[in-house]
């Protein structure tokens, strides 16, 4: 396994270890100790799996508020995605700054994005899936979203057309949204 840094220190992009062979290839996902080796000692209690049919499709910007934040570890297994994360950290010397990421099926990459990140992607190819585990349930209660094209945070999306569910259309304006405390 391999941590490769990101502009914030609590972010991992995470390179996992193939194993090729004329079959094919073995990659070991999850090993809970390794993980916490690295920094990632969350416990993960619930795997996500999304499925988007079109290229260009955005899911995000979310996150949910303190007492149910949640860290993700997510990752690509078919196609691939422009993943995103925004620092909305009320505490954080980088609030507001933004940072993107290539996962695809083929470079086995995950991303671990921490309580206090809006996050967000975008599907490059079509029949993408994306997978990822969370350390906190859902919350409708605590649920939360920034507008993917708001204007104070400058993200350079792949696309200036994406397709949006009919809920991430009604986000709101980086400036507009609560932020949390990490102390929260």
């Amino acid at each position: 396994m391999k941590i490769i840094p990101t502009t914030f220190d609590e972010v991992l992009l995470v390179e996992l270890t193939t194993h090729t062979d004329d079959r094919g290839y073995f990659i070991e996902l999850f090993n809970k100790n390794l993980f916490a080796m690295h920094g990632i000692g969350r416990t993960f209690i619930q795997d996500n799996h999304s499925f988007s049919h079109q290229s260009g499709t955005i899911r995000g910007l979310h996150y949910q508020l303190n007492p149910k934040a949640q860290s993700k570890l997510v990752r690509v297994m078919k196609g691939a995605i422009y993943d995103v994360v925004v620092d909305i950290r009320t505490d954080s010397e980088t609030i507001g700054k933004w940072e993107s990421f290539l996962l695809t099926e083929d470079n086995h990459r995950q991303l671990f994005v921490p309580k206090g990140f809006a996050h967000g992607f975008c599907t490059l190819v079509r029949d993408t899936e994306v997978q990822y585990k969370v350390d906190e349930y859902y919350s409708r209660e605590h649920e939360r979203g920034i507008r993917w094209n708001t204007s104070e945070l400058h993200i350079d999306w792949p696309m200036t057309n994406p397709i949006l569910s009919a809920k991430d259309k009604k986000l709101p304006d980086f400036s507009e949204v609560e932020k949390m405390s990490i102390g929260d």
